[in-house]
């Protein structure tokens, strides 16, 4: 029997915060798109991947921007999980790079973070989210979800 689940990561954006000795300095976020795994089978041989994405703006901003994600539900950002209506968690991650190897956490931990970098002014920057829930999961149908808060620095 093939069980179907609907899974998705979401994403709160954070706030950006103004740094007293930049007056002029603005910096925010244009848009985010969540991480939507779409249906698991749970006789999937092969993990679900899928990505998102975070677009930011900075005018005269001259300190770097850095993205941290928090650990979500689970607490452990080495083992994100979504709930779903029962006790059943469902395994998944949020990753820096397209080959899902760096876990997107606050830095600390053995995750990585989006940055620092200086943004180019006036400048639009589309940071990718890429996602992976592992293959084999054993769990009931249903949705299942979970949500981060994304805190942006500069």
């Amino acid at each position: 029997m093939t069980m179907r689940t609907r899974a998705a990561a979401f994403i709160v954006a954070g706030a950006c915060g103004l740094l007293p000795g930049l007056a002029g300095a603005v910096c925010q976020i244009r848009g985010t798109m969540g991480v939507s795994f779409g249906t698991y089978l749970t006789t999937d041989l092969l993990p679900r991947d899928s990505a998102g994405s975070i677009t930011y703006r900075c005018e005269g901003q001259l300190t770097p921007v850095t993205i941290t994600f928090s650990a979500g539900g689970s607490g452990d950002p080495q083992a994100r999980a979504m709930a779903g209506s029962g006790a059943p968690r469902l395994r998944y991650n949020l990753y820096l790079d397209a080959t899902r190897l760096i876990i997107w956490g606050n830095g600390a931990g053995g995750t990585g973070r989006y940055g620092p970098v200086i943004p180019v002014s006036g400048q639009e920057v589309t940071v990718p989210i890429f996602g992976r829930i592992p293959a084999g999961q054993a769990i009931p149908a249903g949705a299942y979800s979970d949500t981060l808060v994304m805190t942006v620095t500069f």
